[in-house]
């Protein structure tokens, strides 16, 4: 077997990074529209073809099927959509493989060994098991044109992420002081009112003239168009009812065999004068057909996907055909049959949506010079101790008391799940407030709100070692996290990288 960032707003950070999901912001993404077919990239000053990008693709493909979420998640964090995915692992690949051998990182075997015999594929409960190792070698690596050797590489490459990760972690630490302070704030229950303003409930102070519609077209004629519509044909490569029941080394080598069909189809049509429809019948596959539909509202026969519709929109008379569009249960095809364009409004029949459209700008202005007023007002009567309720009322708005909450809730995922959507925006509103401050009017979605933090009483748990020292590794984690995608920006900037254009 073969070897085997300190700042007023450092709780906005905490609550960002461990309430939800982190963002990282700074990752390149790149205008994938602009990519030759036969070159993917350059870098280092090199230029990386179409199929080593793919073979990279593949490396991907089993690093997820070896279980090796972090160091998946690490190349490829701030990517949600599938080929941003296999972008940034591509190129964040390239870029930790060159910095290894800059440093001088060199894993030795029985490192790498030791962690081979440790992937979850590899293992029964008796530990280690060589018969689990040959068949993913036989049904996994092979489908992929892989061997033994690319486990040894990812497994190479993660200890060297493991490493470079330890040496930017070196120098991060947090002053007790902070971690106190902090970990008090996060953990406070907070006992919170809210005041919401909507825009609907400004509609009935606006009058639009036939001046204000006839000044918004003339402004606004570029964007005043009808919707653009597309047909398409297309063929379905998919699981059968029964297939679908599949799971496993089952339902991948059935998806296999209908992804290698999809592409033998795609290369058919770069026969010269190869036409789509010859194509599908050469292949003994059906031919669908769509109506005129919208991006904004795809034909039904797309809606197995969103990325369908996304696709055909994407088609254009120089690419009237698309590449295999992978779904749930197999593969689909596009091929753009028509196009009504986009033309222009008259200004009548533009006039519902411009009235609509000055309607909704107005009715926001109005709210928000609403919500600040009435914030100036409640912080006045506050100060003059005033009772806030009666203020509230003579503003003639209402008051909703929240549910008492804590900054880093620790709820379970169906009470994560009947939360408000404001909830966070709210958090962030009153992390710094004192009790009985009002907060300033903020947005949240379409409505405005305004927080007044009636009082804080401590977690009963406030004192509890084990749960300060839980906060203080996962502060301590996350702030390694943003430093070493901060060194991976850097090192994308150092290594020159371009994608190439077409």
């Amino acid at each position: 077997m073969k070897l085997l960032r300190k700042h007023r707003h450092w709780l906005m950070i905490v609550i960002a990074i461990l309430a939800i999901p982190f963002i990282f912001y700074f990752v390149q993404r790149p205008d994938y529209g602009a990519m030759r077919s036969d070159q993917f990239a350059r870098v280092y000053d090199r230029n990386i073809s179409m199929l080593e990008a793919q073979q990279t693709v593949r490396l991907l493909n089993l690093a997820q099927a070896l279980g090796m979420s972090n160091f998946v998640q690490s190349l490829t964090a701030g990517a949600t959509e599938q080929n941003q995915i296999y972008v940034q692992f591509i190129l964040n690949l390239l870029i930790l493989r060159h910095e290894s051998a800059r440093l001088g990182i060199r894993p030795n075997p029985s490192e790498i060994a030791d962690i081979v015999r440790g992937l979850p594929p590899f293992h029964s409960q008796a530990g280690f098991d060589i018969k689990k190792f040959s068949d993913f070698v036989d049904n996994t690596l092979s489908p992929l044109g892989l061997t033994e050797e690319h486990i040894e590489q990812l497994v190479r490459d993660q200890l060297c992420l493991n490493e470079i990760k330890q040496l930017l972690a070196a120098g991060v630490s947090i002053p007790e002081a902070e971690v106190n302070a902090n970990y008090e704030r996060a953990y406070d229950k907070l006992f919170v009112s809210l005041i919401r303003l909507r825009p609907a409930d400004f509609t009935k102070e606006i009058t639009i003239s036939e001046e204000d519609v006839r000044k918004y077209y003339e402004s606004h004629k570029a964007e005043l168009k009808t919707n653009e519509k597309r047909k398409v044909e297309f063929v379905s490569l998919t699981l059968t009812d029964e297939e679908k029941k599949l799971s496993g080394k089952e339902r991948i080598e059935v998806l296999q065999k209908l992804s290698d069909h999809a592409t033998d189809f795609s290369q058919a049509l770069l026969e010269k004068d190869a036409n789509f429809k010859s194509v599908a019948e050469k292949f003994k596959l059906p031919v669908h057909a769509t109506g005129e539909f919208t991006a904004a509202a795809p034909d039904p026969q797309l809606n197995v996907d969103p990325k369908l519709g996304a696709v055909a929109f994407h088609l254009s008379k120089e690419e009237q055909t698309s590449d295999p569009i992978q779904v749930a249960d197999g593969f689909y095809i596009l091929h753009l049959a028509g196009v009504v364009e986009a033309r222009p409004l008259t200004i009548e029949e533009a006039t519902p949506k411009i009235v609509e459209a000055i309607k909704s700008s107005r009715a926001r202005e109005l709210m928000s010079t609403k919500g600040a007023e009435l914030v100036q007002q409640l912080r006045e009567a506050s100060k003059s101790s005033q009772p806030l309720d009666a203020a509230i009322q003579k503003a003639g708005v209402k008051a909703e008391k929240l549910p008492p909450f804590s900054l880093l809730d620790e709820a379970t995922e169906a009470q994560l799940k009947q939360e408000p959507p404001e909830l966070l925006a709210i958090k962030n509103a009153v992390a710094y407030l004192k009790p009985g401050e009002i907060s300033d009017f903020f947005p949240s979605g379409e409505i405005g709100l305004i927080a007044i933090l009636e009082k804080r009483e401590p977690s009963p748990d406030a004192n509890d070692p084990a749960k300060k020292a839980a906060f203080k590794e996962r502060v301590l984690n996350n702030r390694r996290q943003i430093v070493f995608y901060e060194w991976l920006r850097d090192r994308q900037q150092a290594a020159g990288l371009h994608f190439a254009r077409g």
